[in-house]
This record gives structure tokens, sequence and C-alpha cells, in this order.
């Protein structure tokens, strides 16, 4: 670096460490937010497989209150009982012709977060943010950095460290996955009536495509090279629900639809549709370039708890198995105006024909399986997805539990979702919005509701921020 550059970011660090002191006067434990200077990548690069040069990101850019997150041991933040409390946030990318001009925002990546988003939700005291983002590299061959996305990534981490947040990367797309996996069944083929995209959209070739694959593995080592000393990167959770036990390859292959993890793994284990053979090169890619951030890996069937067992437990280090937590699908995901089944309450939980009493013992019961892989292996588990609509009878109830026992077993958690405050997507898409109150008819923030307290009453507990140095 030039003279002139150390001495700017000297300036600067001057600056910022005054603005720190003054957000954190004003938020407490929130955020700071000096601006920071843009960094550039550095130093030599390595040429990946798929022809992509490896380069890491300078992190000179970062706000002076990072400063002691160098010092911190991420790995600890994951085995040390509950220390990372927060929301998950989201963005695809942007399809003009199905999103229009303003609904997603104007960039390639949507909809929109602004340092405010960020800030609000660590002065509410989450410690945490889980960033849903599309993979760096593109969807299709030849499977190259697609350098809008990575701008987009890089701009949410500069504005997570200025609100003092630690990180985790997630990837929902990449090398032969669209985002379409997450509208399963809502395209104009299945849905005539309802459907808003043609079905061509969809793309589950990573499940059939050895190239994809290959790609897969390329695509988190070039990421891992870049941001690997990031101070508040503390995770790289390597990919959202796969779930191939439903869509298998489509369009290059028919729908599977097996949703018994036994029967999916006598059948297709150690096939590329087995996400258990493709996870360890990725792992162990990653490990080429970064031995020391924690890798979060959620098992098949969308992460769901029930699909933990049949993870395959590797020997590399710092590895954390993650699972999502939305039982029962029946009540966390109703939509009103039938509003039937309320919590605690008794209905038919589990598709079996018979009712049952769903409290909080049949929450203990639903996670007594991570008690068992916990147990059997001596590995962590985080539960970096998990939440109820914001009109669910009894949600503060629901979530009041839920989260109770996840701080019980030591577990890390991640709400979804904190929503941004871009105006033409919030108002319209908000069924997990807490801010928004219960009331199915508002669409803007409210000043408090039962569940929103809730959620802050444990976000209180956190202690660790990256300026503490964990």
């Amino acid at each position: 670096m030039r003279r002139w550059k150390i001495l700017l970011a000297a300036l600067l660090a001057v600056v910022a460490l005054g603005m720190v002191a003054c957000r954190l006067a004003s938020l407490g434990a929130g955020a700071a937010s000096p601006a920071p200077a843009q960094g550039t990548p550095a130093g030599p690069g390595r040429r990946g497989t798929v022809g992509v040069t490896l380069t890491p990101v300078v992190t000179a850019y970062l706000p002076t209150v990072m400063a002691n997150a160098r010092f911190l041991d991420k790995w600890s933040l994951w085995t040390d009982g509950t220390r990372l409390r927060g929301a998950n946030i989201y963005q695809r990318r942007v399809y003009p012709e199905l999103d229009g001009p303003d609904f997603m925002g104007p960039g390639p990546v949507g909809p929109p977060y602004t340092q405010q988003d960020f800030d609000w939700l660590a002065a509410m005291g989450a410690n945490y943010v889980n960033i849903s983002h599309p993979g760096l590299f593109t969807e299709t061959p030849p499977y190259t950095l697609d350098v809008g996305i990575q701008t987009n990534l890089d701009n949410l981490l500069s504005m997570a460290a200025q609100a003092d947040l630690f990180v985790v990367i997630t990837f929902r797309t990449g090398p032969g996955r669209s985002e379409f996996w997450a509208f399963w069944g809502e395209d104009t083929a299945s849905d005539p009536e309802g459907g808003w995209f043609d079905p061509g959209y969809y793309n589950n070739r990573v499940w059939a495509d050895q190239d994809a694959q290959d790609a897969w593995v390329a695509m988190w080592r070039y990421t891992a090279q870049r941001y690997k000393d990031n101070p508040i990167v503390v995770g790289y959770d390597l990919m959202c629900e796969p779930n191939a036990n439903e869509v298998g390859s489509y369009p290059v292959g028919d729908p599977l639809e097996v949703w018994d993890p036994g029967a999916f793994y006598d059948r297709y284990g150690g096939t590329l549709y087995d996400w258990n053979q493709l996870y360890p090169r990725i792992v162990a890619a990653i490990r080429e370039v970064d031995p020391n951030t924690p890798i979060l890996i959620g098992g098949m069937g969308y992460s769901a708890v029930e699909w933990l067992p049949y993870m395959r437990v590797l020997t590399e280090t710092r590895i954390v198995y993650a699972v999502h937590q939305y039982e029962p699908f029946v009540y966390t995901h109703q939509e009103p105006p039938t509003l039937t089944n309320r919590y605690p309450g008794t209905f038919d939980a589990d598709y079996d024909g018979t009712a049952d009493q769903v409290n909080r013992a049949w929450l203990d019961a639903l996670l007594s399986t991570v008690d068992t892989f916990t147990a059997a292996h001596g590995v962590p588990v985080a539960v970096n997805e998990f939440g109820v609509m914001r009109w669910e009878p009894g949600a503060d109830a629901f979530m009041d539990d839920q989260m109770g026992l996840f701080e019980q077993r030591g577990l890390n958690y991640a709400l979804w979702l904190w929503e941004t405050s871009w105006g033409p997507y919030a108002g319209e898409v908000d069924a997990f919005n807490f801010r928004h109150g219960p009331d199915p008819n508002n669409h803007t923030d409210v000043a408090s509701s039962d569940l929103m307290d809730v959620i802050r009453s444990y976000w209180s507990r956190n202690t660790a921020r990256p300026s503490q140095g964990g």
C-alpha cells in the first residue's frame, strides 16, 4: 500500500473512533456506523478449476471498532453455549421481466438493504446476521464469477461490520442451482391460475451434473480465499436447504418427491443426488485456503431436523451441523383468513391423521433428535433458520418456547426473517416480518407486539460483539 493510503487509513481510523463512540452511546449494545474506506483485492492470485483467479480481500476498509475481532476465536462462538442470537436477511437475483422496475430494487440483487436496516437489527439486541445470498458464481456454464453478486455481498458485509454484527455467509444458489427451488410449484404449469413464472426458470442441474458440482466446490474455495481474513465472518453455510429429495434435478430429470430419509438414502445414497458426497469435497477445498473459519452444513430435506441423523459427520475440524426448524408446518405457515391451529393446541401436526398435543413438550421431543446427534458425535449444531408467520395464534408463546429450548441446549440461532425496509417489497412480502405486528392487514412497523417482545427478550442476552473481540 502506498504511503498516502496508509495516512488515509489512519485518518479514517481516528474519524471512525469518534463516530463509533457516539453511535455506541446512542444505541448501547447497538451498531457502530463509521463510513468505511473501500478496500481492493490484493496479494497473489491462485487459479481455480473453472478459471477464476482466487484473491483475498483486504479488510482495511473495516471500521476501527472491528480491530478486536481480529483476535477472536471464532470457533468458541459455536462451542461455548448460546452466544449468537440473530436473524437472516434474504436476497436473490433480480429478474426484471418478472419483478418489474421497482419491486426488488434497481440492482442485480434484491431487495435492497440499507445501513439503517443493519443498525436497527443490532439496536434490537441481535449480534448475528445470517446473509442468505446468491452464490458468487453464475448458475449456468461456464460457471464464472459474477462481479455484481460479489460486489453486493461485499457491501452487505461492510454494513454488518459498521453495525457491529457477526456474519454467516449462506449461499442459496450457484452453479446448476437457481433461486426457483425455493418457489417449487409456483410456476405457471403447476399452478395455471396463480403461478408467477415459467417453469423454464427452474435449474436444479447441480443434482445431476458433475461439472456443476465441481464448480460449486470451486466457488466455495474462491469465497473462502476472499473472506477468510474478514474478522466478522464467523461461518460459511455451504448451501441453503439442499432439496434434491423433492425437486430431483429438474429439468434434467423428474422430481423425486421422497420425504422419508431412509428411503432416499437407500435409493440415492452415493449418487449425485446425495448431498453427503458433495459437501465433503467443498469442505476439503475450503480447508486448503482457510483452516480456521467455521463451516456450517445443513442436511437434505431442506435441512429439517428429521434429516440430521442421516448426515455424514466429517473428521475435519470446526464443522457446525445446521438445522432449519419450522415444524409444525401446518401451524407456522397458516395463511389468513384460515388460522385454525393455535399454539399451544391440539391438531394433526405430522400428517398422520391423528391429533397431537402441540406445546413445549412436543417441541422438546422434536429437538431430542439434535440431542442424540450431538451426544453421538460430539459436534455442535446450530439453528440458522426458524420462524413463524407473524399472525399465527399464539405466535409469541411458540417463539418463547422454541427460543427457550434452543437456549437450554446451548444452540446458536437465527430467526427468519429480518426484512428490508425497501418500500415496494416490505409492504407486500411480510408474512415473517414480526415488526409489522399480528394484524395481516397491517404492512408497516408497529411500536411493539407480544411476538416482538419475546424476540427482544432473548436477543437482550447477547454479550458477544465483534468490537469486543467476542
